[in-house]
């Protein structure tokens, strides 16, 4: 067996997401709560309208994700809790040995650490159940890490975060050998660049402490984009610039020295919380598209979302508010997951 993960940007067979149910996540007032509902079936709507989309639901909300999700759209029940199916879902992988084979890497998922207010115990089930439904096979990992935590070129080339998957709480006894030992086996990475930290809002007791996919992204073998904050208020002016310097020295896996592109972050600076991570790098790629995120600034929005078609070209870009989605702990990357189209060549079609 030969396990790849391809790349984000080769086509799709479905989009899988995960229906927000009732628990610390989705808020504690029923108008939280709405709000979230509302802003995963957004994006799901936004989805639907590029490529097949399988929602996993809870039982407990089946009623109302058949009110708020088109017909279209697939519902599978299981149980869960956690509801970021980049997470606790499978990442999908094709087998270049076997044409046509379909994998599933299922992680060890403990809440991101296993911190203290998560709820995560039926959700780490989640990543077998879709694979069953995608009639994937089952990739076994004993590596604690999360499809957040992870970007990849299709080509070889991994990011990876040295505070998520050699985080304490996550892999006690990893390194960064046993790590990329363990990716290669699983996603097919020979050429792992490790970011030295994420943004400041993820370090807090909701965040992942570092997950790479709202920080930077490979929208192409030998590119990186990178979120810029320019306002020196903020904290992450500093760790974006530190990023930069560093991944501008980096080379991937065929060997090509890294362009790193800015993609600067909209002009809020705080919430009620702190200092925020909203971040335009924390897209997802579709067949014929790009569902990016929206943060009320019109302005920044469409700057945004110009330097995504020029990086995603021929792809239409879909913008959708998404700060109901990051006051919760992520953005419309962490709720999605892509299921890769195989051809009988064992390659994505």
């Amino acid at each position: 067996m030969a396990w790849r993960m391809p790349a984000e940007t080769a086509p799709h067979e479905r989009t899988w997401m995960a229906f927000p149910r009732e628990g610390v996540t989705l808020g504690a007032t029923a108008a939280e709560r709405e709000a979230g509902y509302a802003a995963w079936a957004d994006v799901a709507h936004a989805v639907a309208r590029f490529e097949p989309v399988t929602m996993v639901v809870d039982p407990s909300e089946t009623a109302r994700a058949r009110r708020m999700l088109p017909s279209d759209i697939a519902i599978v029940e299981a149980p869960l809790d956690e509801f970021w199916m980049r997470d606790c879902g499978p990442t999908f992988v094709l087998d270049e040995d076997r044409p046509g084979v379909l994998g599933a890497v299922d992680w060890v998922f403990n809440g991101w650490g296993s911190p203290a207010w998560a709820e995560w115990t039926l959700s780490a089930g989640i990543a077998r159940i879709v694979a069953e439904h995608a009639d994937a096979e089952v990739v076994s990992s004993l590596l604690v890490n999360e499809g957040g935590g992870l970007h990849v070129d299709g080509e070889g080339t991994v990011l990876l975060t040295e505070t998520v998957q050699l985080d304490p709480r996550r892999n006690p006894h990893a390194d960064r050998a046993r790590v990329e030992a363990e990716l290669a086996r699983t996603i097919g990475a020979t050429h792992a660049i490790w970011l030295p930290r994420g943004l400041t809002r993820d370090y807090d007791d909701l965040g992942t402490n570092g997950h790479v996919d709202i920080v930077a992204t490979l929208p192409s073998p030998g590119r990186v984009l990178l979120h810029r904050q320019d306002d020196p208020a903020h904290p992450d002016h500093a760790v974006t610039r530190e990023l930069r310097a560093m991944l501008a020295e980096q080379t991937d896996a065929a060997g090509r020295r890294l362009d790193v592109v800015d993609l600067p972050a909209p002009a809020t600076l705080t919430d009620a919380h702190g200092p925020v991570d909203w971040s335009y790098v924390n897209h997802l790629v579709v067949n014929g598209g790009v569902i990016a995120c929206g943060f009320g600034e019109p302005d920044a929005d469409a700057r945004a979302a110009a330097i995504l078609a020029d990086a995603y070209p021929g792809r239409e870009v879909a913008t959708v508010d998404a700060r109901e989605i990051f006051a919760r702990g992520g953005g419309i990357h962490c709720i999605t997951q892509q299921q890769p189209a195989v051809a009988a060549d064992g390659g994505a079609r």
